[in-house]
């Protein structure tokens, strides 16, 4: 019992603890690569409002390939304001308006206390387009690794609501049959 709290083994634990996180990140992101794409995601362009409870700020969501969006996060609390980019693989659990996503990512912030900061994001997610509306709610789980500041890692949920700007393209036999008609 005694080896446990040892000062050799407390050294170490944030390395040993920094090594699970950092198998887990590529387990995500090895799963949000591999994983066959469904049909999933509604729009091609989103915006609005993220919340954290400790923290608040913008998400933009911009579809770069099919099932595939990069998320900016413009972030803000009391102590610190970060912007963060995240690449996202999206799949349908029950239809195109509700699915989940994994996906990773960076970050850069400015801590009042710390100074400058800069780490590595994971985020696993699922969002529900509502039906005959242009907004989308969703819920995540974003674990990070911190560097440059007190904190050396990080593990927040949030919730956001956004705004579609753009929708997703109808595609298929009978959109193309019906494009053909009206003259687009």
């Amino acid at each position: 019992m005694l080896l446990l709290f040892s000062p050799q083994v407390l050294r170490q634990a944030p390395t040993m603890q920094l090594g699970r996180a950092a198998v887990a990140f590529a387990l995500l992101l090895l799963a949000s690569v591999c994983a066959p794409p469904a049909f999933a995601q509604k729009y091609r362009t989103a915006a609005g409002f993220r919340s954290d409870g400790s923290s608040y700020g913008l998400t933009v969501q911009q579809l770069v390939l099919p099932k595939t969006t990069l998320e900016g996060l413009g972030m803000l609390s009391p102590r610190e304001r970060s912007v963060t980019l995240l690449g996202e693989r999206h799949f349908g659990i029950l239809g195109p308006s509700l699915n989940y996503y994994f996906g990773a990512g960076g970050h850069f912030g400015v801590h009042k206390d710390d100074g400058n900061f800069w780490g590595f994001d994971g985020i696993v997610g699922a969002e529900y387009k509502i039906p005959f509306a242009r907004i989308v709610l969703s819920v995540d789980f974003k674990p990070t690794v911190e560097f440059g500041s007190g904190d050396w890692n990080r593990f927040p949920t949030a919730v956001s609501v956004r705004y579609i700007i753009l929708k997703q393209k109808k595609t298929g036999f009978l959109n193309d049959i019906l494009d053909k008609v009206k003259g687009e």
